[in-house]
């Protein structure tokens, strides 16, 4: 009786207050949480975590050595993609974002080699400056999630960025990485010493702002590095 008047209540809410898919803006159902679940089912996954040599590992061929890179979703402008992510970075959606990790930790654990060595997941960090106007770094909520459902440590602190950049949205790929090379650091290397990290982010284009985070993860001896991004947006 109970769950019925929670529910009957929660119907007149909607009605009067409907809530959107983040992803599609189509009515959400009782039982639907900020995303519908045909959006769920059918937002375009690229299934690279099951490549060894896909679109995503060959970004980063000849610029920082990765053990595997993988996306989630093929990311396209205007796309259903774009505005969950745009909902995650901007909007406030924090537990959105940290269900969008699980689901793609979920996806990760099928591959037995990341499922098996990774230690440390770890998420592009913010600036200090930005992560105080925003309140929260996307890419740990990211991280945050693919840590819980693979069982391993989140370490969110140890790679930091030290100087504020600005976006890199609309910047070639020469200014994108000009943009980022030499911002960020490690505060304990030693931390780091013989572990295979895997780096997690929003959205790779160009993979600048990875390709500086594995610079300054490569000072840790013995480090092995992969790569993760929700989507991937070729160019």
């Amino acid at each position: 009786m109970q769950n019925d008047k929670k529910g009957l209540f929660r119907d007149a809410i909607d009605f009067f207050y409907p809530r959107n898919c983040v992803a599609c803006s189509c009515v959400l159902n009782r039982n639907e949480s900020d995303i519908c679940l045909e959006c769920k089912s059918s937002l375009p996954r690229t299934h690279f975590h099951f490549i060894k040599d896909n679109p995503v590992s060959k970004v980063f061929w000849g610029r920082i050595p990765v053990e595997w890179a993988t996306s989630y979703f093929y990311f396209s402008k205007d796309s259903r993609v774009q505005k969950l992510l745009h909902h995650i970075k901007y909007n406030n959606f924090k537990e959105l974002g940290y269900d969008v990790g699980r689901w793609f930790g979920d996806d990760l654990k099928q591959n037995s080699f990341l499922a098996s060595d990774l230690d440390y997941i770890i998420p592009v960090p913010l600036h200090h400056k930005k992560l105080k106007k925003r309140g929260y770094n996307q890419s740990e909520l990211l991280a945050g999630g693919i840590a819980e459902s693979m069982n391993k440590q989140l370490n969110s602190t140890n790679l930091s960025r030290n100087i504020f950049s600005s976006t890199q949205t609309r910047k070639s790929r020469y200014k994108r990485w000009e943009n980022v090379k030499d911002i960020f650091t490690i505060k304990h290397p030693d931390e780091l010493k013989n572990t295979h990290v895997l780096l997690v982010d929003d959205v790779i284009t160009t993979g600048s702002t990875i390709e500086a985070c594995g610079q300054a993860l490569m000072q840790c001896d013995q480090i092995k590095i992969s790569v993760a991004s929700i989507a991937f947006a070729s160019i």
